[in-house]
């Protein structure tokens, strides 16, 4: 009779044991469980890589630049918003990463345009352009940027290493000049500075160069 007791004593507390086993794992695993919410939130591939993401705003439309960045060539996404007419997104591939965007109305029509930056991987960091207009508040065109090439003036002692930036109602390219015998490291011919102001085509936007200043 005795026997039979602890017997079921033992029974008894290997039981409760094992509920509270259960119940500590459950605890535990509510616990390390990622919540779920139901509100969903969207992540762009720039946001999770440390790439570029920046929304520009101009009066009443704005423009969603992004770049994953991530390796030597990627995928430009430029979002409009607030456009009258077309607000389809454009995507480009573009030689590097984008290092900069900026919003201005350079030819003063009361329409802003996108201006991003990109440089190009490698030792010669080589900057590039890529820009819309916006007619009359209605869809984008793209601004067309001449190659340094085409001017042979402008274009000696040149190895990359560009900066744009919109100054005033301009928009300014500079560069370091290398001389012939110079290092990629250590450029000795100074700065130059080239300035471009918006002008329309034959066949859309072009950045036409209005000064060319050696520093």
């Amino acid at each position: 009779m005795r026997h039979t007791k602890v017997t079921i004593m033992q029974r008894f507390a290997a039981a409760l044991s094992l509920c509270l086993f259960s119940t500590l794992l459950t605890a535990n695993q509510q616990t390390s469980a990622p919540q779920v919410s139901a509100q969903h939130t969207h992540q762009s591939p720039a946001a999770k890589t440390g790439g570029f993401d920046q929304t520009l705003f101009y009066q009443s439309i704005n423009f969603h630049v992004t770049s994953a960045n991530v390796g030597s060539l990627n995928q430009l996404r430029i979002e409009p918003k607030g456009l009258k007419g077309d607000n389809k997104p454009i995507e480009k591939e573009i030689d590097g990463t984008v290092t900069g965007a900026e919003v201005a109305d350079l030819n003063a029509d009361g329409s802003p345009e996108v201006y991003v930056y990109a440089t190009s991987a490698g030792s010669g960091s080589y900057g590039s352009l890529v820009a819309y207009a916006a007619n009359k508040g209605k869809s984008l065109s793209e601004i067309h940027l001449p190659s340094l090439q085409d001017d042979a003036k402008a274009a000696k002692g040149y190895r990359g290493h560009d900066e744009f930036k919109i100054v005033e109602n301009s928009l300014v390219r500079r560069f370091p000049v290398y001389r012939d015998k110079d290092t990629n490291a250590q450029p000795t011919g100074g700065t130059r500075q080239i300035k471009y102001k918006l002008k329309a085509g034959e066949a859309g936007w072009v950045l036409k160069p209005t000064r060319t200043d050696n520093f």
